[in-house]
């Protein structure tokens, strides 16, 4: 098994579609959250909120990628709903986000997985284990099917929670 040095990205969603979040959920709710699962059996069901994850996130239109951008010291969600209000508003209806905090067993007062404080630090990544984590990416991000093994190191793919299915899916949890 790979150690966690290996790889910035721990987690990654593919293809979200912005009509499944709930970006204005009224007065007294908690904030809108971005739902990822893995899983759905209760055995093994992780849900986890990736608000406010770090990374890189690809916007997506009509036309295929539209912006990119990278989440350092703003949480994902918040970045985000910016652009829903911003000069891309209107030009994306889905997105793709690389995470790198890492997804943790230890759950919250909702049942969901939380995400590691701090992103790792590494002072080093292996040139090879760069150019595999880009490929992948690359390959992840524009939905090619590359016949060459183009997986992160250690990333899970998480899918999206959508509206419908999460009353359900939460009280599985």
């Amino acid at each position: 098994m790979a150690s966690s040095n290996a790889s910035p990205i721990h987690a990654f969603g593919l293809f979200w579609r912005v009509d499944e979040i709930e970006w204005f959920p009224g007065k007294g709710k908690a904030g809108f959250r971005l739902l990822g699962r893995r899983g759905l059996n209760s055995g093994t069901l992780q849900v986890t909120n990736f608000r406010s994850q770090r990374g890189i996130y690809i916007l997506y239109g009509n036309y295929g990628p539209h912006y990119t951008g990278l989440v350092r010291n703003q949480d994902l969600g918040v970045r985000l709903k910016q652009h829903l209000t911003d000069h891309h508003a209107g030009l994306w209806d889905r997105f793709s986000w690389f995470g790198f905090r890492q997804v943790l067993s230890k759950k919250d007062s909702n049942g969901f997985n939380t995400l590691k404080a701090a992103i790792p630090q590494r002072k080093t990544l292996s040139p090879h284990n760069i150019i595999k984590e880009m490929e992948a990416l690359l390959v992840k991000a524009m939905a090619l099917t590359n016949r060459a093994d183009s997986k992160f190191i250690l990333a899970a793919e998480w899918h999206q929670v959508r509206q419908d299915e999460q009353e359900k899916l939460l009280a599985k949890l």
